[in-house]
């Protein structure tokens, strides 16, 4: 689910390439409606729902002074009202029993994209760290009810900065970005794929 056509066309034909069946389908995660459709359009297509990634987030640098509430609410709607408008209409999907659930005592895996920014501080970011900081809480928050209510692994990805993504490039000059490994513990920038590791290990049984 994604807003850009391009972008989805791009990820559905990699897939397919791979021989995974995929689909691509349009929606606004701000959107209660879009949520409905796409999630009932995906259990449609392929008769049940198993994972839920939520990884939509917003993004720009402003000083806070400068930032307006407007500005301030869209963020927070993307990233933390999106996140659980996801999560609130996947549910009697995802939940133990729920239709498709291949076990009656078991139930599906969400996990959601979170960022390390609002652990200390970040310059010029105080509306993501907002919003990124709601998204945790949302994680910990339906770990604790939707796991022990309806069996559903909820757990959070929480990247610093990746490189060869938008994120970085339209955040980071390259002149921040050529000295800003030095201060890394691990003397490097992240990369999609340790997101994508990451991902697959707790969407697997290896981690219960």
């Amino acid at each position: 689910m994604g807003r850009r056509k391009t972008v989805l066309r791009s990820a559905v034909a990699a897939l397919h390439s791979l021989g995974i069946p995929a689909i691509g389908l349009e929606g606004d995660v701000r959107k209660r409606e879009d949520a409905v459709r796409v999630v009932e359009s995906t259990i449609n297509h392929f008769g049940k729902l198993d994972i839920l990634v939520n990884a939509a987030a917003g993004n720009f640098l402003v000083p806070a002074e400068d930032l307006s509430p407007n500005g301030f609410r869209t963020v927070i709607e993307i990233d933390s009202v999106g996140t659980f408008i996801m999560c609130h209409e996947a549910l009697k999907y995802l939940k133990k029993g729920g239709r498709g659930q291949a076990s009656s005592s078991s139930g599906g895996i969400i996990i959601n994209i979170s960022a390390t920014l609002h652990y200390t501080a970040t310059w010029y970011q105080i509306h993501v760290s907002a919003a990124k900081a709601a998204v945790d809480s949302i994680t910990r928050s339906l770990a604790l009810e939707w796991g022990t209510d309806y069996a559903i692994r909820v757990n959070g990805i929480a990247p610093g900065p990746i490189k060869d993504t938008a994120g970085v490039s339209k955040l980071a000059p390259e002149e921040i970005r050529s000295k800003a490994t030095d201060y890394m513990a691990a003397y490097k920038f992240g990369e999609k794929w340790d997101i994508a590791m990451a991902a697959l290990y707790l969407a697997s049984d290896a981690v219960q």
